[in-house]
């Protein structure tokens, strides 16, 4: 993906008023840097206090700690690949030691392994715009901004991938508005309904992996939503151009969320994704990676660890 493609597309998105409830600010925040990355965008949770963050214009692959502080390339792609690459969203499977990682306007989807950092398998989705992924006991989903569409690959025993599978959604999630349509998603109730933001509306739908009917999560207004990330009944939502992460409690049928609060950080440059750690010798620690999409004489891209609960 070029990166000036991706900065027209989301500049876009910056046009939309940010949300101003009360804010908190921690004095613990945070910055990991991602030495000689070129750009930035996803980030996924590894084992204990291990993330992945991946440079969206090149595709690699980045591995860091939020105890050390430390971040190193971990996946150079053009060691075995020549074709353009890019990493958008992307999640971990711990289970099988996979990382899946949405490929952005390549239409594709990634899978490496996590304890070599070779590649596993590539797939082709779509045309359009891979933006983020989720898991579930089953396998991974995967949105694309330019379609009304989700893509589940399935998982089996010992980390067997299978073929895609497409699903079309209907209902208010299904609407195209504005050049980013759905971006993020996430697992909740088991796995049982995936809940996708959708940046072009400012507004969160539940969807029924089965069906593809949708519902809007009510009291939720999440302008510049990029990345979710649903843990329980709690559900944050990144806001990129607004430069925070807002806080919501899910109600138990997911129809409605109340917001509890929006986490600021002085370090916040238009972040995107974002990863849960729980139990540091911090406490409960989000990562959130800054895009900087807004920065056009940008070169240093990072990592920022604020407190889970603001």
């Amino acid at each position: 993906m070029q990166r000036r493609t991706a900065m027209v597309f989301l500049a876009l998105m910056g046009l939309l008023a940010p949300v101003s409830p009360a804010t908190a600010t921690s004095p613990k925040d945070a910055v990991i840097v991602l030495e000689g990355a070129k750009s930035a965008e996803g980030i996924a949770a590894g084992d204990g206090t291990t993330f992945y963050a991946g440079d969206l214009q090149l595709g690699d692959i980045y591995r860091g700690d939020i105890n050390s502080g430390k971040a190193k390339l971990f996946i150079d792609v053009s060691e075995f690949d020549a074709a353009p690459r890019a990493a958008v969203g992307m999640k971990a499977d711990l289970r099988n030691d996979l990382l899946f990682v949405a490929g952005g306007a390549t239409g594709k989807a990634y899978v490496y392994d996590t304890a070599s950092g070779e590649p596993v398998k590539d797939y082709t989705l779509a045309p359009g715009f891979i933006n983020d992924v989720t898991l579930t006991d089953e396998g991974a989903w995967f949105t694309n901004s330019v379609a009304a569409e989700l893509y589940f690959i399935p998982v089996g025993r010992h980390g067997r991938l299978g073929d895609v599978q497409k699903l079309a959604l209907h209902g208010p999630a299904a609407k195209i508005a504005g050049t980013f349509s759905l971006n993020g998603i996430a697992a909740a109730d088991d796995g049982r309904t995936l809940i996708v933001a959708h940046s072009g509306l400012g507004r969160l739908f539940t969807v029924d992996p089965e069906t593809g009917n949708s519902a809007v999560i009510a009291g939720v207004d999440v302008p510049n939503v990029d990345g979710i990330l649903v843990r329980g009944s709690q559900l944050w939502a990144v806001q990129n151009f607004s430069n925070q992460i807002s806080r919501f409690r899910l109600a138990d049928d997911l129809a409605s969320a109340e917001p509890r609060k929006v986490i600021t950080s002085a370090d916040f440059k238009v972040p995107t994704t974002v990863a849960f750690f729980g139990d540091t010798r911090d406490g409960d620690t989000l990562a959130a990676v800054n895009a900087k999409f807004n920065d056009t004489t940008a070169t240093q891209y990072e990592v920022v660890l604020v407190p889970a609960w603001g």
